[in-house]
This record gives structure tokens, sequence and C-alpha cells, in this order.
């Protein structure tokens, strides 16, 4: 397993934000976030996946619980759209930087409205994409929160 930093992670130091690394093996093409949870050994509710959709306004960033489903009605809201799209995967990597299974909220192109399910308020601690297929970091949610400007709000089904 690699330990180079990704730019998610480079980004967490340069804030002062404390993360853990956990690293799983993606060689058997199992890296749907259910997979993910089960790989590192964590509970799926606290690994979240990063979803990016597109509406009239530009991209918008989600991320929600890995076994959980985006609510595009409740999202379009939450980003004040009147219609969400999943943004195609063919064109994730030209907007993002990142590629399927390794798209982190952290370190995108830019710096597009992000919103975290509301549940992840409660814990005290979330999972998300280091960056990287195979890498996650585990963080506080107001952190990441924090770093990506996000906004929690109700956006699962």
């Amino acid at each position: 397993m690699s330990t180079a930093k990704t730019n998610a992670m480079r980004i967490l130091d340069k804030e002062h934000i404390p993360y853990h690394v956990h690293e799983y093996d993606p060689e058997d093409g199992q890296v749907h976030g259910t997979a993910v949870a089960e790989k590192i050994g964590k509970p799926a509710p606290i690994v979240h996946k990063t979803l990016v959709t597109r509406g009239k306004n530009g991209l918008h960033i989600f991320v929600i619980p890995v076994a959980e489903e985006l609510d595009l009605k409740k999202a379009a809201r939450a980003a004040q759209e009147k219609k969400l799209d999943m943004l195609p995967v063919k064109e994730l990597l030209a907007h993002t930087g990142y590629i399927r299974g390794g798209c982190s909220p952290i370190g995108m192109k830019k710096l597009y409205p992000t919103f975290i399910d509301h549940r992840a308020e409660m814990l005290e601690q979330m999972i998300v994409s280091a960056g990287k297929v195979g890498m996650q970091v585990e963080l506080a949610p107001e952190q990441l929160a924090a770093v990506v400007k996000a906004q929690f709000a109700e956006i699962c089904v």
C-alpha cells in the first residue's frame, strides 16, 4: 500500500486538520461505497461517498452515507436549483480532477457548492475518499465542512 499523500491530504495538512488514513486493496474492482466500508472495517453510516451533480447554476457536490441514495429533489432544493442531474462519469475527471471511486470532496479543481448529509453532524468522525482509489480519510464532520465550505442538509431519499 502506498503512503504517498494525495492532494486532499495535503490540503488537510495545510489547514492543520487532523485525519486518519484508511487504505484498502481495490484490485478486485470492488470500489463502491459499501464494499469500501467492509474492506476498511467501518460501519457504512460513517463512510460517505461524493456525488457530483449539474444544475442550471453549475456543479454541486453532495456527500452522503455509502448505503444511501441521493434524493435529487431534496438536493436541488438545498442547492437552490429547479432540477439537478448526476454528472456523467466520463466528465468527472475534467471537472473535479478525480475519477470514479476516488472522488474526494476535498481538493477538487474548483470549490463547488458542497452539501453534506445532515446526519453527519451527529457523528464524531466520518470517512470520505482521500482522492485516490484505495485511500480514504477519516475526520470530524465539522472540519470537513469547514475545509470545503459545505452546508449540512437533508439530501437523502
